[in-house]
């Protein structure tokens, strides 16, 4: 990984001298659509830390929670905001891929562009440790003759649709749900849900445990090499969750490069590295158009889902 980022961050080193004199000259805000604690929180505060040191200017990272499945108040928010560099979209894939489709008017059509995409989550799939199923074919089949509710970040949120996806396939489904802006270890102890959709940082304080029915990953994530990924459940639904830097596609590409730049460098770090191991996050930098090429085919993958969750 540090050979990786090492070439990548050589490759940043390449850019063209061009003439960043006017940006920036203010405090800069990196706007998250979530609470603060998971992996993008944290990331993003990495970068805004390595930003502010390297340009001299307040980088604040600002929290506007509003659900995995819109309304984005905080997309929103960098929508409306001028396209001037001043406001950066720490965002997840819903955003670019869901938010369009649902009718957020300062949302259609999309009016993000990436800089780039650093974040691969380790999402899961967990239940209580004292849950009567310890794989998704045991829930499976446990859900045939038993109510059981599962818990997501929003009822579009694309976590929560692929689950229901992945059900529908394998011939079950949920006889509850509900969203939640955080889904940790309370959510399950307290019975709010017998399965939720969340990632590891959420629930690391518990993970032991807790029953990980399966990774929604591209990969094995590292600290659970026992765990399937939903992808080997289901191959045809093979999909994870990111997240990326977005701007509005009218910042100028002076500005981008300034960013990217930046990001590159935090992500890079000592901190970045060690978040990684610890978490077991796939951290690393697509640039824009190797951004713009994931989110296409993501799209690609999520019309699947549709039409087998349909407006569920």
């Amino acid at each position: 990984m540090k050979k990786f980022f090492a070439a990548v961050a050589m490759s940043t080193a390449l850019l063209p001298n061009v003439a960043f004199a006017e940006y920036p000259e203010k405090p800069v805000e990196f706007v998250i659509p979530f609470p603060p604690g998971d992996l993008e929180d944290l990331l993003t505060r990495i970068i805004a830390d390595e930003f502010q040191e390297a340009y001299g200017v307040p980088a604040a990272v600002v929290n506007k929670p509003g659900g995995g499945g819109g309304p984005f108040p905080g997309a929103i928010s960098v929508a409306t905001a001028p396209a001037d560099g001043y406001t950066i979209g720490s965002f997840v894939i819903g955003v670019p891929v869901v938010g369009p489709q649902i009718g957020i008017p300062e949302l259609t059509p999309n009016p993000f562009e990436p800089i780039g995409i650093f974040l691969t989550y380790p999402f899961v799939i967990a239940a209580s440790g004292s849950a009567p199923y310890a794989t998704i074919e045991e829930l499976s089949a446990y859900a045939q003759n038993n109510d059981v509710t599962f818990g997501h970040f929003g009822m579009r949120s694309i976590p929560r649709r692929h689950m229901v996806a992945a059900a529908e396939t394998l011939g079950f489904a949920f006889n509850s749900e509900a969203g939640f802006d955080a889904l940790d270890c309370n959510t399950l102890a307290s019975g709010d849900a017998d399965v939720i959709s969340t990632t590891l940082q959420l629930i690391a304080p518990c993970v032991d445990d807790l029953n990980i029915l399966a990774a929604v990953t591209n990969e094995r994530i590292s600290t659970l090499p026992d765990v399937p990924t939903m992808g080997e459940i289901v191959p045809e639904l093979d999909l994870s969750t990111w997240n990326g830097l977005f701007v509005h596609r009218d910042t100028p590409a002076e500005v981008r490069a300034r960013i990217a730049e930046v990001a590159v460098r935090a992500l890079n770090s000592d901190e970045a590295l060690e978040l990684a191991e610890n978490t077991g996050a796939v951290i690393y930098w697509k640039d824009a158009a190797e951004a713009q090429a994931q989110i296409e085919s993501d799209i690609e993958i999520l019309q699947r889902i549709d039409a087998l969750v349909g407006d569920n």
